[in-house]
């Protein structure tokens, strides 16, 4: 009786070797989690990432690297759901990273981030920019290290609702966010032509796309970055567009103001 009731596992097993997916391993310890926020992904609105996750990892972390074309290094790191973020530094593990704290006894974790975008005991909404993807600390290459936690204690994670795969390997799985997608983003025009759009606030950001000529850009929010100069012009400020999915300085909007009215701080 024994041998038949292990048959459906075996099953199971072959099944998964087959398509080169590994099982969905159980929590470690502890009793069963309440449920937790509607976590997301924790990078921008419509970028698809692969996952994969190496047994050697402490907890049930997944790391993510993009796998739309665009370049992992510099990419915008996200929060996944709201909380206060603390940030910490490892220098032969996590290297740069931030722990948020979700209440109720979760917490998310993001390793070795290129740099933070928050100030530490800062309180984040959910798609908020964190930091930036990098590979500080024990890194072989920029990815996002994502871990959920209930009270101490790494989970198997979870996406809107859906439990991931744990592959051994990347672009064996894939997710789309929806991160950040909710807003609608306030109406303004751009001036001038190759204007580059940014994966942050910074003149070393990896370029996302370029802007040929004056643009009608939805602005989600803004932020101080790196100080531009143009057409006799100086400017710290930069915004984030919807669509473009970067960010540009303010000196390209075409409004009178270095800072924009009613657009919220990122």
């Amino acid at each position: 009786m024994r041998f038949l009731r292990r048959l459906p596992a075996v099953v199971a097993a072959a099944v998964l070797a087959l398509t080169g997916l590994s099982a969905v391993p159980a929590q470690a310890g502890g009793s069963a989690a309440t449920a937790g926020p509607n976590f997301k992904a924790p990078y921008p609105c419509g970028q698809r990432w692969t996952h994969s996750h190496h047994s050697a990892e402490v907890r049930r972390a997944l790391d993510f690297v993009r796998a739309d074309g665009g370049t992992t290094a510099g990419t915008p790191v996200l929060a996944s759901a709201a909380g206060t973020a603390t940030r910490h530094y490892q220098a032969g593990g996590a290297g740069n990273y931030i722990v948020i704290d979700h209440g109720s006894g979760w917490k998310t974790y993001y390793f070795h981030l290129a740099a933070y975008s928050v100030a530490s005991g800062e309180y984040v909404g959910q798609g908020r920019q964190i930091g930036t993807t990098g590979s500080t600390g024990n890194s072989s290459g920029a990815h996002i290290h994502y871990e959920q936690l209930y009270n101490g204690v790494g989970q198997n994670i979870v996406i809107n609702g859906s439990g991931l795969s744990y592959p051994g390997s990347y672009h064996q799985a894939y997710l789309t966010s929806d991160n950040g997608c909710g807003g609608t983003g306030v109406p303004f025009n751009t001036w001038g032509s190759g204007v580059n759009v940014r994966a942050d606030a910074g003149l070393s950001a990896p370029v996302v796309t370029t802007l040929g000529g004056p643009t009608a850009v939805r602005v989600l929010c803004q932020k101080q970055g790196d100080t531009v100069n143009a057409e006799g012009y100086t400017n710290n400020w930069w915004s984030k567009l919807r669509d473009q999915n970067g960010f540009i300085s303010n000196i390209y909007i075409d409004h009178p103001d270095a800072r924009l009215p009613g657009v919220p701080l990122c």
